[in-house]
C-alpha cells in the first residue's frame, strides 16, 4: 500500500497530468488522420520526452499509445476509412450503423467498450503481468504459426454465406504479404523487376485504397445507393441504455479476455486481436442475422479486444525487455532513454514505477473516454458536410496518410491501385476483410513455419508434440469442422 501511495503522489502533479491530458488527445487526433498511427504518433511524441522527468514521459507515450488505438475507430465509423490497421474490424459494423444515422450511437458503444476494455486490461497487468510473461516465453516459433492458423479462422467468420469470395479476398491478402524480400532466402518475390516492389507492398495504403479510396469511387460513380439523408444524422455522442448493456456484457468480457491475451505475445498486436475478437462474436452471437448490418456486438468485441491490448502489451516490454512489435519497440526505447532497464528485475526492484504505469494507464483511458464523449459532436457533424466536399477531403486526408507511411509517392500508386481494386471487389460483393486479415497474419504464418521447420529439421509432425501448438491446432480444427458436423447432426436427429 505504501508503494500505491508513493506511485499516486508522483503522478498527481500539474506536469504529469498535463502529459496525460495532451498525450490522449494526440493520440485521437493520430488515431483519426488515416494512415498515421501508433508508430507515427509515438516517434513524433518522442522528442519530447528527452526534456521531461521519467514519470510524465511515460505518461505522455501511454496517452499517445492509447488515444491513436481508440482514434481510429472514429473514421471507421464515420468514412469506412479506419484510421488505424487494429480499426478495421470496427467498420464492418460501425460504418452500417452510421449509414442508418446512429453515428452517435455507434460513437457511445465503441468508447465505452474502447475505455472498458482497456481498464480490464491494466487489472490484467496488475494481477497477472509476471505469470503472462511467463507464458509469453513458452511460444515458440511452432505456437505462433498455431496461433496464426487459428487467427485466420476470422475470415470465415466475417466471409457469412460468402465462403468462396472470402477465401479469394484472404488469398489476396496473403498474395500481397508475400511480395518483396523472402524473409529466409532473401531471394526477391513477385517484384518483376521493380526496384519499389522489392520493399513490399505497406499495410496501410492498402487499407487507405481498399476502404477510403474504394468508397469515395463508389460515390462519384453512384454505385453504393442507400445513402441516408444528411440532415436525418444525428450528431453528438450517445451512451447506449443499460439494458442493451447487460446483454452484451459477455462479449465485452470475451473481448478484453482475447485482447489481453493476444497482447501479451510479442509479434502479434491489437489488429489480430480485434479480428479474432470480432469473429468469435459473430460465431456465438444469439443476433448472427444482424451482423454486417450494424451490430453492436461486434463493435464491443472488436473494440474490447484491440484496447485491451495496449494494457497488455507492456508485459513483454516491461517484464521481459522484448518488444512486441513496432509500437513497444518505440516505448522501450523512451524507457531506455529515460534510464529505465526492462527485464525481470524491474518487477522487484521497482515496483513503485509498475504502479504508476498501472495509474497512469488508468487515468490515460478515463480521458480517452472524455475525448472521445466531448469531440464526438464534432466527428459526427462531418457526416453533414455536402458530399462533394466530403470526397474531396476524404481522397486528400487519404493520400496525405498514405504517402505519410514511408515519404514515397509509390505508395500513393499503391493506395489508388487497392482503391480501384476494392471498389471491384465491393461491386461484386466480395468482402474486403479477408484481405486486411491475410495481409495481417501472412508474415507471421510465414515466418514461424519456416523458423518451425528448421527448429524441427523438416518434421511438421513433430509441431504437435507441443502442447500449447496442439491445443490451438485442435480449436482452429474445431472452429472450421463445427459447421459442417452441426449439419450432420441435425440431419440426423
Amino acid at each position: 500500500m505504501e508503494l500505491l501511495i508513493t506511485a499516486a503522489a508522483q503522478i498527481a502533479t500539474p506536469l504529469t497530468m498535463v502529459c496525460i491530458i495532451c498525450g490522449t488527445i494526440v493520440g485521437v487526433v493520430v488515431g483519426v488522420l488515416p494512415g498515421l498511427g501508433s508508430v507515427i504518433g509515438l516517434t513524433m511524441a518522442l522528442p519530447f520526452t528527452f526534456s521531461l522527468p521519467q514519470i510524465p514521459s511515460i505518461a505522455l507515450m501511454l496517452g499517445v499509445y492509447c488515444g491513436s488505438v481508440y482514434g481510429g475507430s472514429i473514421t471507421a465509423i464515420i468514412l469506412n476509412t479506419p484510421g488505424t490497421p487494429q480499426a478495421a474490424a470496427t467498420a464492418l459494423e460501425g460504418f452500417p450503423m452510421a449509414r442508418r444515422g446512429d453515428a452517435d450511437l455507434a460513437l457511445g458503444w465503441v468508447t465505452v467498450a474502447s475505455t472498458l476494455g482497456g481498464l480490464f486490461s491494466v487489472a490484467i497487468f496488475i494481477i497477472a503481468g509476471p505469470s503472462l510473461a511467463a507464458l509469453s516465453l513458452q511460444f515458440t516459433p511452432i505456437e505462433y504459426f498455431a496461433l496464426g492458423l487459428f487467427a485466420m479462422t476470422c475470415i470465415a467468420g466475417v466471409s457469412s454465406g460468402q465462403m468462396a469470395k472470402g477465401l479469394v479476398s484472404g488469398g489476396i491478402g496473403l498474395m500481397l504479404a508475400a511480395i518483396g524480400v523472402d524473409p529466409v532466402t532473401g531471394d526477391m518475390r513477385y517484384t518483376f523487376g521493380s526496384f519499389q516492389l522489392s520493399a513490399g507492398i505497406a499495410l496501410i495504403p492498402v487499407i487507405v485504397g481498399i476502404f477510403a479510396y474504394s468508397e469515395m469511387f463508389l460515390r462519384v460513380l453512384n454505385l453504393d445507393g442507400d445513402k441516408p439523408d444528411p440532415a436525418e444524422m444525428r450528431v453528438g455522442f450517445r451512451v447506449p441504455p443499460w439494458r442493451e448493456w447487460r446483454i452484451r456484457l459477455g462479449m465485452l468480457l470475451r473481448g478484453s479476455m482475447i485482447g489481453s491475451f493476444v497482447g501479451a505475445l510479442p509479434g502479434t498486436g491489437a489488429a489480430t486481436a480485434a479480428f479474432i475478437a470480432y469473429s468469435e462474436a459473430r460465431r456465438t452471437s444469439k443476433r448472427q442475422e444482424n451482423f454486417g448490418k450494424g451490430e453492436p456486438d461486434g463493435l464491443v468485441a472488436c473494440e474490447s479486444a484491440n484496447n485491451a491490448v495496449t494494457g497488455s502489451a507492456l508485459v513483454p516490454t516491461l517484464a521481459l525487455g522484448i518488444p512486441g512489435d513496432p509500437v513497444t519497440a518505440v516505448m522501450l526505447g523512451a524507457l531506455v532513454v529515460q534510464g529505465i532497464a526492462p527485464g525481470p528485475q524491474l518487477f522487484a526492484n521497482h515496483l513503485d514505477l509498475i504502479y504508476a504505469i498501472f495509474l497512469c494507464l488508468i487515468l490515460v483511458n478515463l480521458v480517452m473516454f472524455a475525448t472521445g464523449a466531448l469531440g464526438a459532436s464534432l466527428f459526427t457533424r462531418i457526416l453533414r458536410i455536402p458530399e462533394p466536399i466530403l470526397i474531396g477531403l476524404i481522397l486528400i486526408i487519404s493520400t496525405v496518410g498514405a504517402y505519410g507511411v514511408n515519404g514515397s509517392t509509390f505508395d500513393i500508386w499503391v493506395a489508388f491501385a487497392a482503391g480501384v481494386g476494392g471498389a471491384l471487389l465491393r461491386y461484386l460483393s466480395y468482402p474486403l476483410a479477408p484481405i486486411v486479415i491475410g495481409m495481417v497474419l501472412g508474415p507471421t504464418i510465414e515466418m514461424s513455419l519456416r523458423q518451425g521447420l528448421i527448429l524441427t529439421d523438416g518434421n511438421v509432425l513433430a509441431f504437435l508434440e507441443r502442447p500449447i501448438a496442439l491445443a490451438l491446432f485442435a480449436v482452429t480444427a474445431a472452429i472450421l469442422l463445427w459447421p459442417l458436423l452441426r449439419s450432420r447432426f441435425r440431419r440426423s436427429g
